[in-house]
C-alpha cells in the first residue's frame, strides 16, 4: 500500500468550482497544473510541469481519480483498482506503453503521474476527417497494436488489457501508437478466468460480458477497433455482435480483401475461431505484403535537380525498395520519421522533407555547409532541429520548411542534437555543448569542453552524457554542471546508450565501455579489433554494436559484456544498429544494408546499394529508411 500524502498548500485553493484542480495548483510541492487534457466521470487528466526540473520544461500527465463512494468496501475496491493500474504500468517496458513516474493519494482523490503523450486518440482522428483514413496508415497501426498486445499477453504473468477501443489508442506526434488507460487491465490466470463484467459495449467480446477475460478477448476488441476506424461505423450505436452485417469492403472498398478477412476473423463470436495470438495476427498481416509485393515496376520524375525512383526489387534478397530518392551528394545523416514524413540531411547542404509513403519531394532547406547530423524532433513546436558544417544549429518548421530560429557556434556541428525537457542539446567542434530553449532558440547554458564534441548527447531525467574527441566521456547535470569525467585512450565519437543507469559507449580505441551514470566509474569494457564509432542498441540484455574491424558484435550486458556472437561483413561497420521486428538492422561500408537474427547472428538478408553506408536505419512498422553515400535515400519493404 502506498503511503497517503497531502496536497501542498491550501486545498481550497487547489480545486475549482467544479471540483477539479485549478491551473496553477501544485501537487506534492512538485507538479504544477498547467492545463486539462480530459475530463471523465471518475476524474480528470491534467497537463502538469515537473518543478523538480526548474531549468527545463518537463511536462507530465497527472491522472486524477475521484473516490466519492459512500460504501467503505466500494471505496477500498476503487483504491485497489487505481493501485493496480499504477503497479501494472510500473512493471511494463514497451515503446507503446506510457511510463509511470509517481503515485500518491489524498482524502477522496488519488493521482497517477505518467508520461505526457503529445498526440490524439484514434477516435478523435477518425472524427476529424471527412473521409476514410489511408489504409496503409491503419495497417501500420494494426501491426503496432498487435506488437504491444503480444508483449502484454506473453509476459510471465500475462496481462489482459480488456478495453481496447479507439479512444484508448493514442497516436503520438511521431505517428507511433501508444496504448493508454490500463485502469481495467487484469493479470490473467488460466485457473481463474471469472472476473468483473467490465469493458466498453460494442468493442468487448461476448465472453467478457460473462466475466471472462482472456487474450482472445483482446483480439476481438482489436478487431472491433480496426473495423470502426476502417468503416467509420461506431459499434456502440450498432446492434451487439453485428459486425458480419457490416462487411468492411462494402463500406470501404479501399481495404484489401485479405486484410478485411483478417479483421473479421478476429471478430469471430467463438474465441477458438479467432487468431491464436497477437503475433499470429501480426504475421497474417505481414504475409499480405509478400503475396502482393510488386517487382520490376519503375517510374521516375524530376524535382529540381533531384530524381525519384520507385519499385526497385532485388531478386537475390527478396527485399523491395519501395522507393529511393536521389540527392546531389552523399547521405551520411540518419533519416527520421515524423508525421508520415522523412527528414534527412545531405552533403549537398540541404535538409530534405520527403513523403514517407512514396518518397515524394515536399521541400528542402538550404544551409551553407554539408549536413551529416541526424535531425531531432521537437513535437510540441513541430520543429526539425539539425546542425550543419556551416557552424549553425537550425530549427525548421516541419510542415513548411521555413526557418524558425538559428544558433551560431564557433565551428562545424557534427554532433546530432537531442531534444528533451523543452531544450535541444548539441555539441560543436568548438568544444562546447549547447543547451538551447526549443521554443525561441535562446541559449540556456553552454558547457566548455576541451575538445570537439561529435557524439550525440544522451539525456536522462537528471544527467547528460557526452563523448569528446580527446577521449573524454563527461557526465553533466541538467544545468550543465560537471559531475564526472572518464578517460578513454582515443576519441569518443560514438554516442552513449543509457540503460538502468549504465552508459554504453564506444571509442576509437576499439573498446566498448560500460560506465556508471551516477559516478562515472567503468563497470566493464570489451575490446574489438578496431575503432567503434557505432552507437549501441539493446534487446533484452543483449547489446549490439558495430566496429571498424568489419563486425557487428552481440554482447551480454548481464555477463560483463561477454561476447555472444559476431557477424563479419566485407567492410567497416560505422552505422548504428537498430532493433525492430525481432531483427537487427544496420548498414555496412561494403555498400549493403543487413538484417540479422538476434539470438545467433544469422543473416536474414542483405540489400545492395551503390555506395558505402555510414547512415543508420530508421525502422517504422515494416519499412526501413536509410541513406547511402551513393546519394540516395532508400525505403525498404521489410
Amino acid at each position: 500500500m502506498v503511503e497517503t500524502q497531502k496536497f501542498a498548500g491550501d486545498p481550497k485553493h487547489q480545486q475549482g468550482s467544479n471540483g477539479g484542480l485549478q491551473v496553477g495548483s501544485v501537487l506534492q510541492n512538485r507538479y504544477k497544473i498547467t492545463g486539462v487534457l480530459g475530463v471523465g466521470g471518475m476524474g480528470s487528466v491534467y497537463l502538469a510541469r515537473d518543478m523538480h526540473f526548474p531549468t527545463v520544461q518537463r511536462n507530465v500527465a497527472v491522472k486524477e481519480m475521484l473516490n466519492l463512494a459512500s460504501d467503505p468496501q466500494h471505496r477500498e475496491l476503487t483504491i485497489r483498482n487505481f493501485e493496480r493500474e499504477a503497479n501494472i504500468l510500473a512493471e511494463l517496458s514497451h515503446p507503446a506503453i506510457p511510463k509511470i513516474f509517481d503515485y500518491f493519494a489524498s482524502r477522496d482523490r488519488a493521482y497517477l503521474v505518467m508520461e505526457y503523450i503529445n498526440g490524439r486518440d484514434l477516435e478523435a482522428i477518425v472524427n476529424s476527417v471527412p473521409d476514410f483514413l489511408p489504409f496503409e496508415m491503419v495497417k501500420k497501426w494494426a501491426l503496432e497494436l498487435c506488437d504491444v498486445l503480444n508483449y502484454l499477453h506473453t509476459r510471465q504473468e500475462p496481462i489482459i488489457f480488456r478495453d481496447m477501443k479507439p479512444s484508448n489508442v493514442m497516436i503520438d506526434a511521431s505517428g507511433v501508437v501508444r496504448l493508454i488507460d490500463f485502469g481495467i487491465a487484469k493479470a490473467f490466470s488460466q485457473d481463474q478466468k471469472k472476473g468483473t463484467q467490465i469493458g466498453t459495449e460494442g468493442y468487448s467480446p461476448p465472453e467478457q460480458y460473462k466475466g471472462e477475460a482472456t487474450p482472445a478477448g483482446d483480439m476481438y476488441a482489436l478487431g472491433a477497433t480496426l473495423h470502426h476506424i476502417l468503416t467509420r461505423r461506431d459499434p456502440r450505436v450498432e446492434p451487439p455482435f453485428s459486425f458480419l452485417e457490416r462487411p468492411i469492403r462494402d463500406i470501404n472498398p479501399n481495404v484489401p480483401e485479405g486484410f478485411a478477412k483478417i479483421v473479421m476473423q478476429s471478430l469471430s463470436y467463438n474465441p477458438s475461431e479467432r487468431f491464436d495470438s497477437a503475433s499470429a495476427m501480426k504475421a497474417a498481416i505481414e504475409a499480405l505484403d509478400k503475396q502482393v509485393r510488386p517487382a520490376g515496376i519503375k517510374t521516375q520524375y524530376i524535382q529540381g535537380t533531384t530524381s525519384f525512383e520507385a519499385g526497385n526489387f532485388d531478386a537475390t534478397t527478396g527485399i523491395q525498395a519501395i522507393w529511393k530518392f536521389r540527392c546531389e551528394d552523399e547521405i551520411r545523416s540518419t533519416p527520421i520519421h515524423y508525421k508520415n514524413m522523412i527528414y534527412v540531411g545531405a552533403y549537398d547542404n540541404n535538409l530534405y522533407a520527403l513523403n514517407a509513403s512514396d518518397g515524394a519531394f515536399k521541400w528542402k532547406f538550404p544551409t551553407e555547409g554539408g549536413i551529416s547530423t541526424t535531425p531531432a524532433i521537437a513535437n510540441e513546436e513541430n520543429l526539425i532541429l539539425f546542425g550543419s558544417e556551416d557552424h549553425t544549429l537550425y530549427a525548421v518548421d516541419s510542415r513548411t520548411g521555413k526557418v524558425q530560429w538559428t544558433l551560431g557556434t564557433g565551428a562545424p556541428i557534427r554532433s546530432s542534437p537531442n531534444a528533451m525537457h523543452g531544450h535541444v542539446f548539441v555539441g560543436s567542434d568548438d568544444g562546447k555543448l549547447y543547451a538551447v530553449r526549443v521554443m525561441n532558440g535562446r541559449l540556456a547554458w553552454k558547457f566548455e569542453g576541451s575538445a570537439p564534441i561529435r557524439s550525440r548527447p544522451a539525456v536522462t531525467d537528471d544527467r547528460i552524457v557526452i563523448g569528446l574527441e580527446n577521449g573524454e566521456v563527461i557526465g553533466l547535470d541538467l544545468s550543465g554542471a560537471i559531475k564526472w569525467r572518464f578517460k578513454a585512450r582515443r576519441a569518443v565519437t560514438s554516442s552513449a546508450l543509457i540503460h538502468d543507469q549504465i552508459a554504453y559507449i564506444g571509442s576509437m580505441d576499439g573498446h566498448l565501455y560500460a560506465i556508471d551514470v551516477a559516478s562515472g566509474w567503468a563497470v566493464w569494457r570489451v575490446r574489438t579489433q578496431n575503432a567503434i564509432i557505432s552507437t549501441p542498441a539493446l534487446l533484452g540484455r543483449t547489446l549490439f554494436v558495430g566496429s571498424a574491424d568489419g563486425h557487428l558484435y552481440a554482447l551480454d550486458i548481464g555477463m560483463n559484456g561477454r561476447e555472444l556472437w559476431k557477424y563479419k561483413t566485407e567492410g567497416q561497420v560505422i552505422s548504428s544498429p537498430v532493433v525492430a521486428n525481432e531483427s537487427i538492422y544496420f548498414g555496412g561500408v561494403d555498400q549493403h544494408v543487413y538484417s540479422l537474427e538476434p539470438k545467433k547472428g544469422l543473416l536474414r538478408w542483405k540489400f545492395p546499394t551503390d555506395g558505402p553506408i555510414t547512415s543508420s536505419p530508421c525502422v517504422v512498422g515494416n519499412v526501413l529508411y536509410i541513406g547511402s553515400t551513393d546519394h540516395c535515400v532508400y525505403a525498404l519493404n521489410l
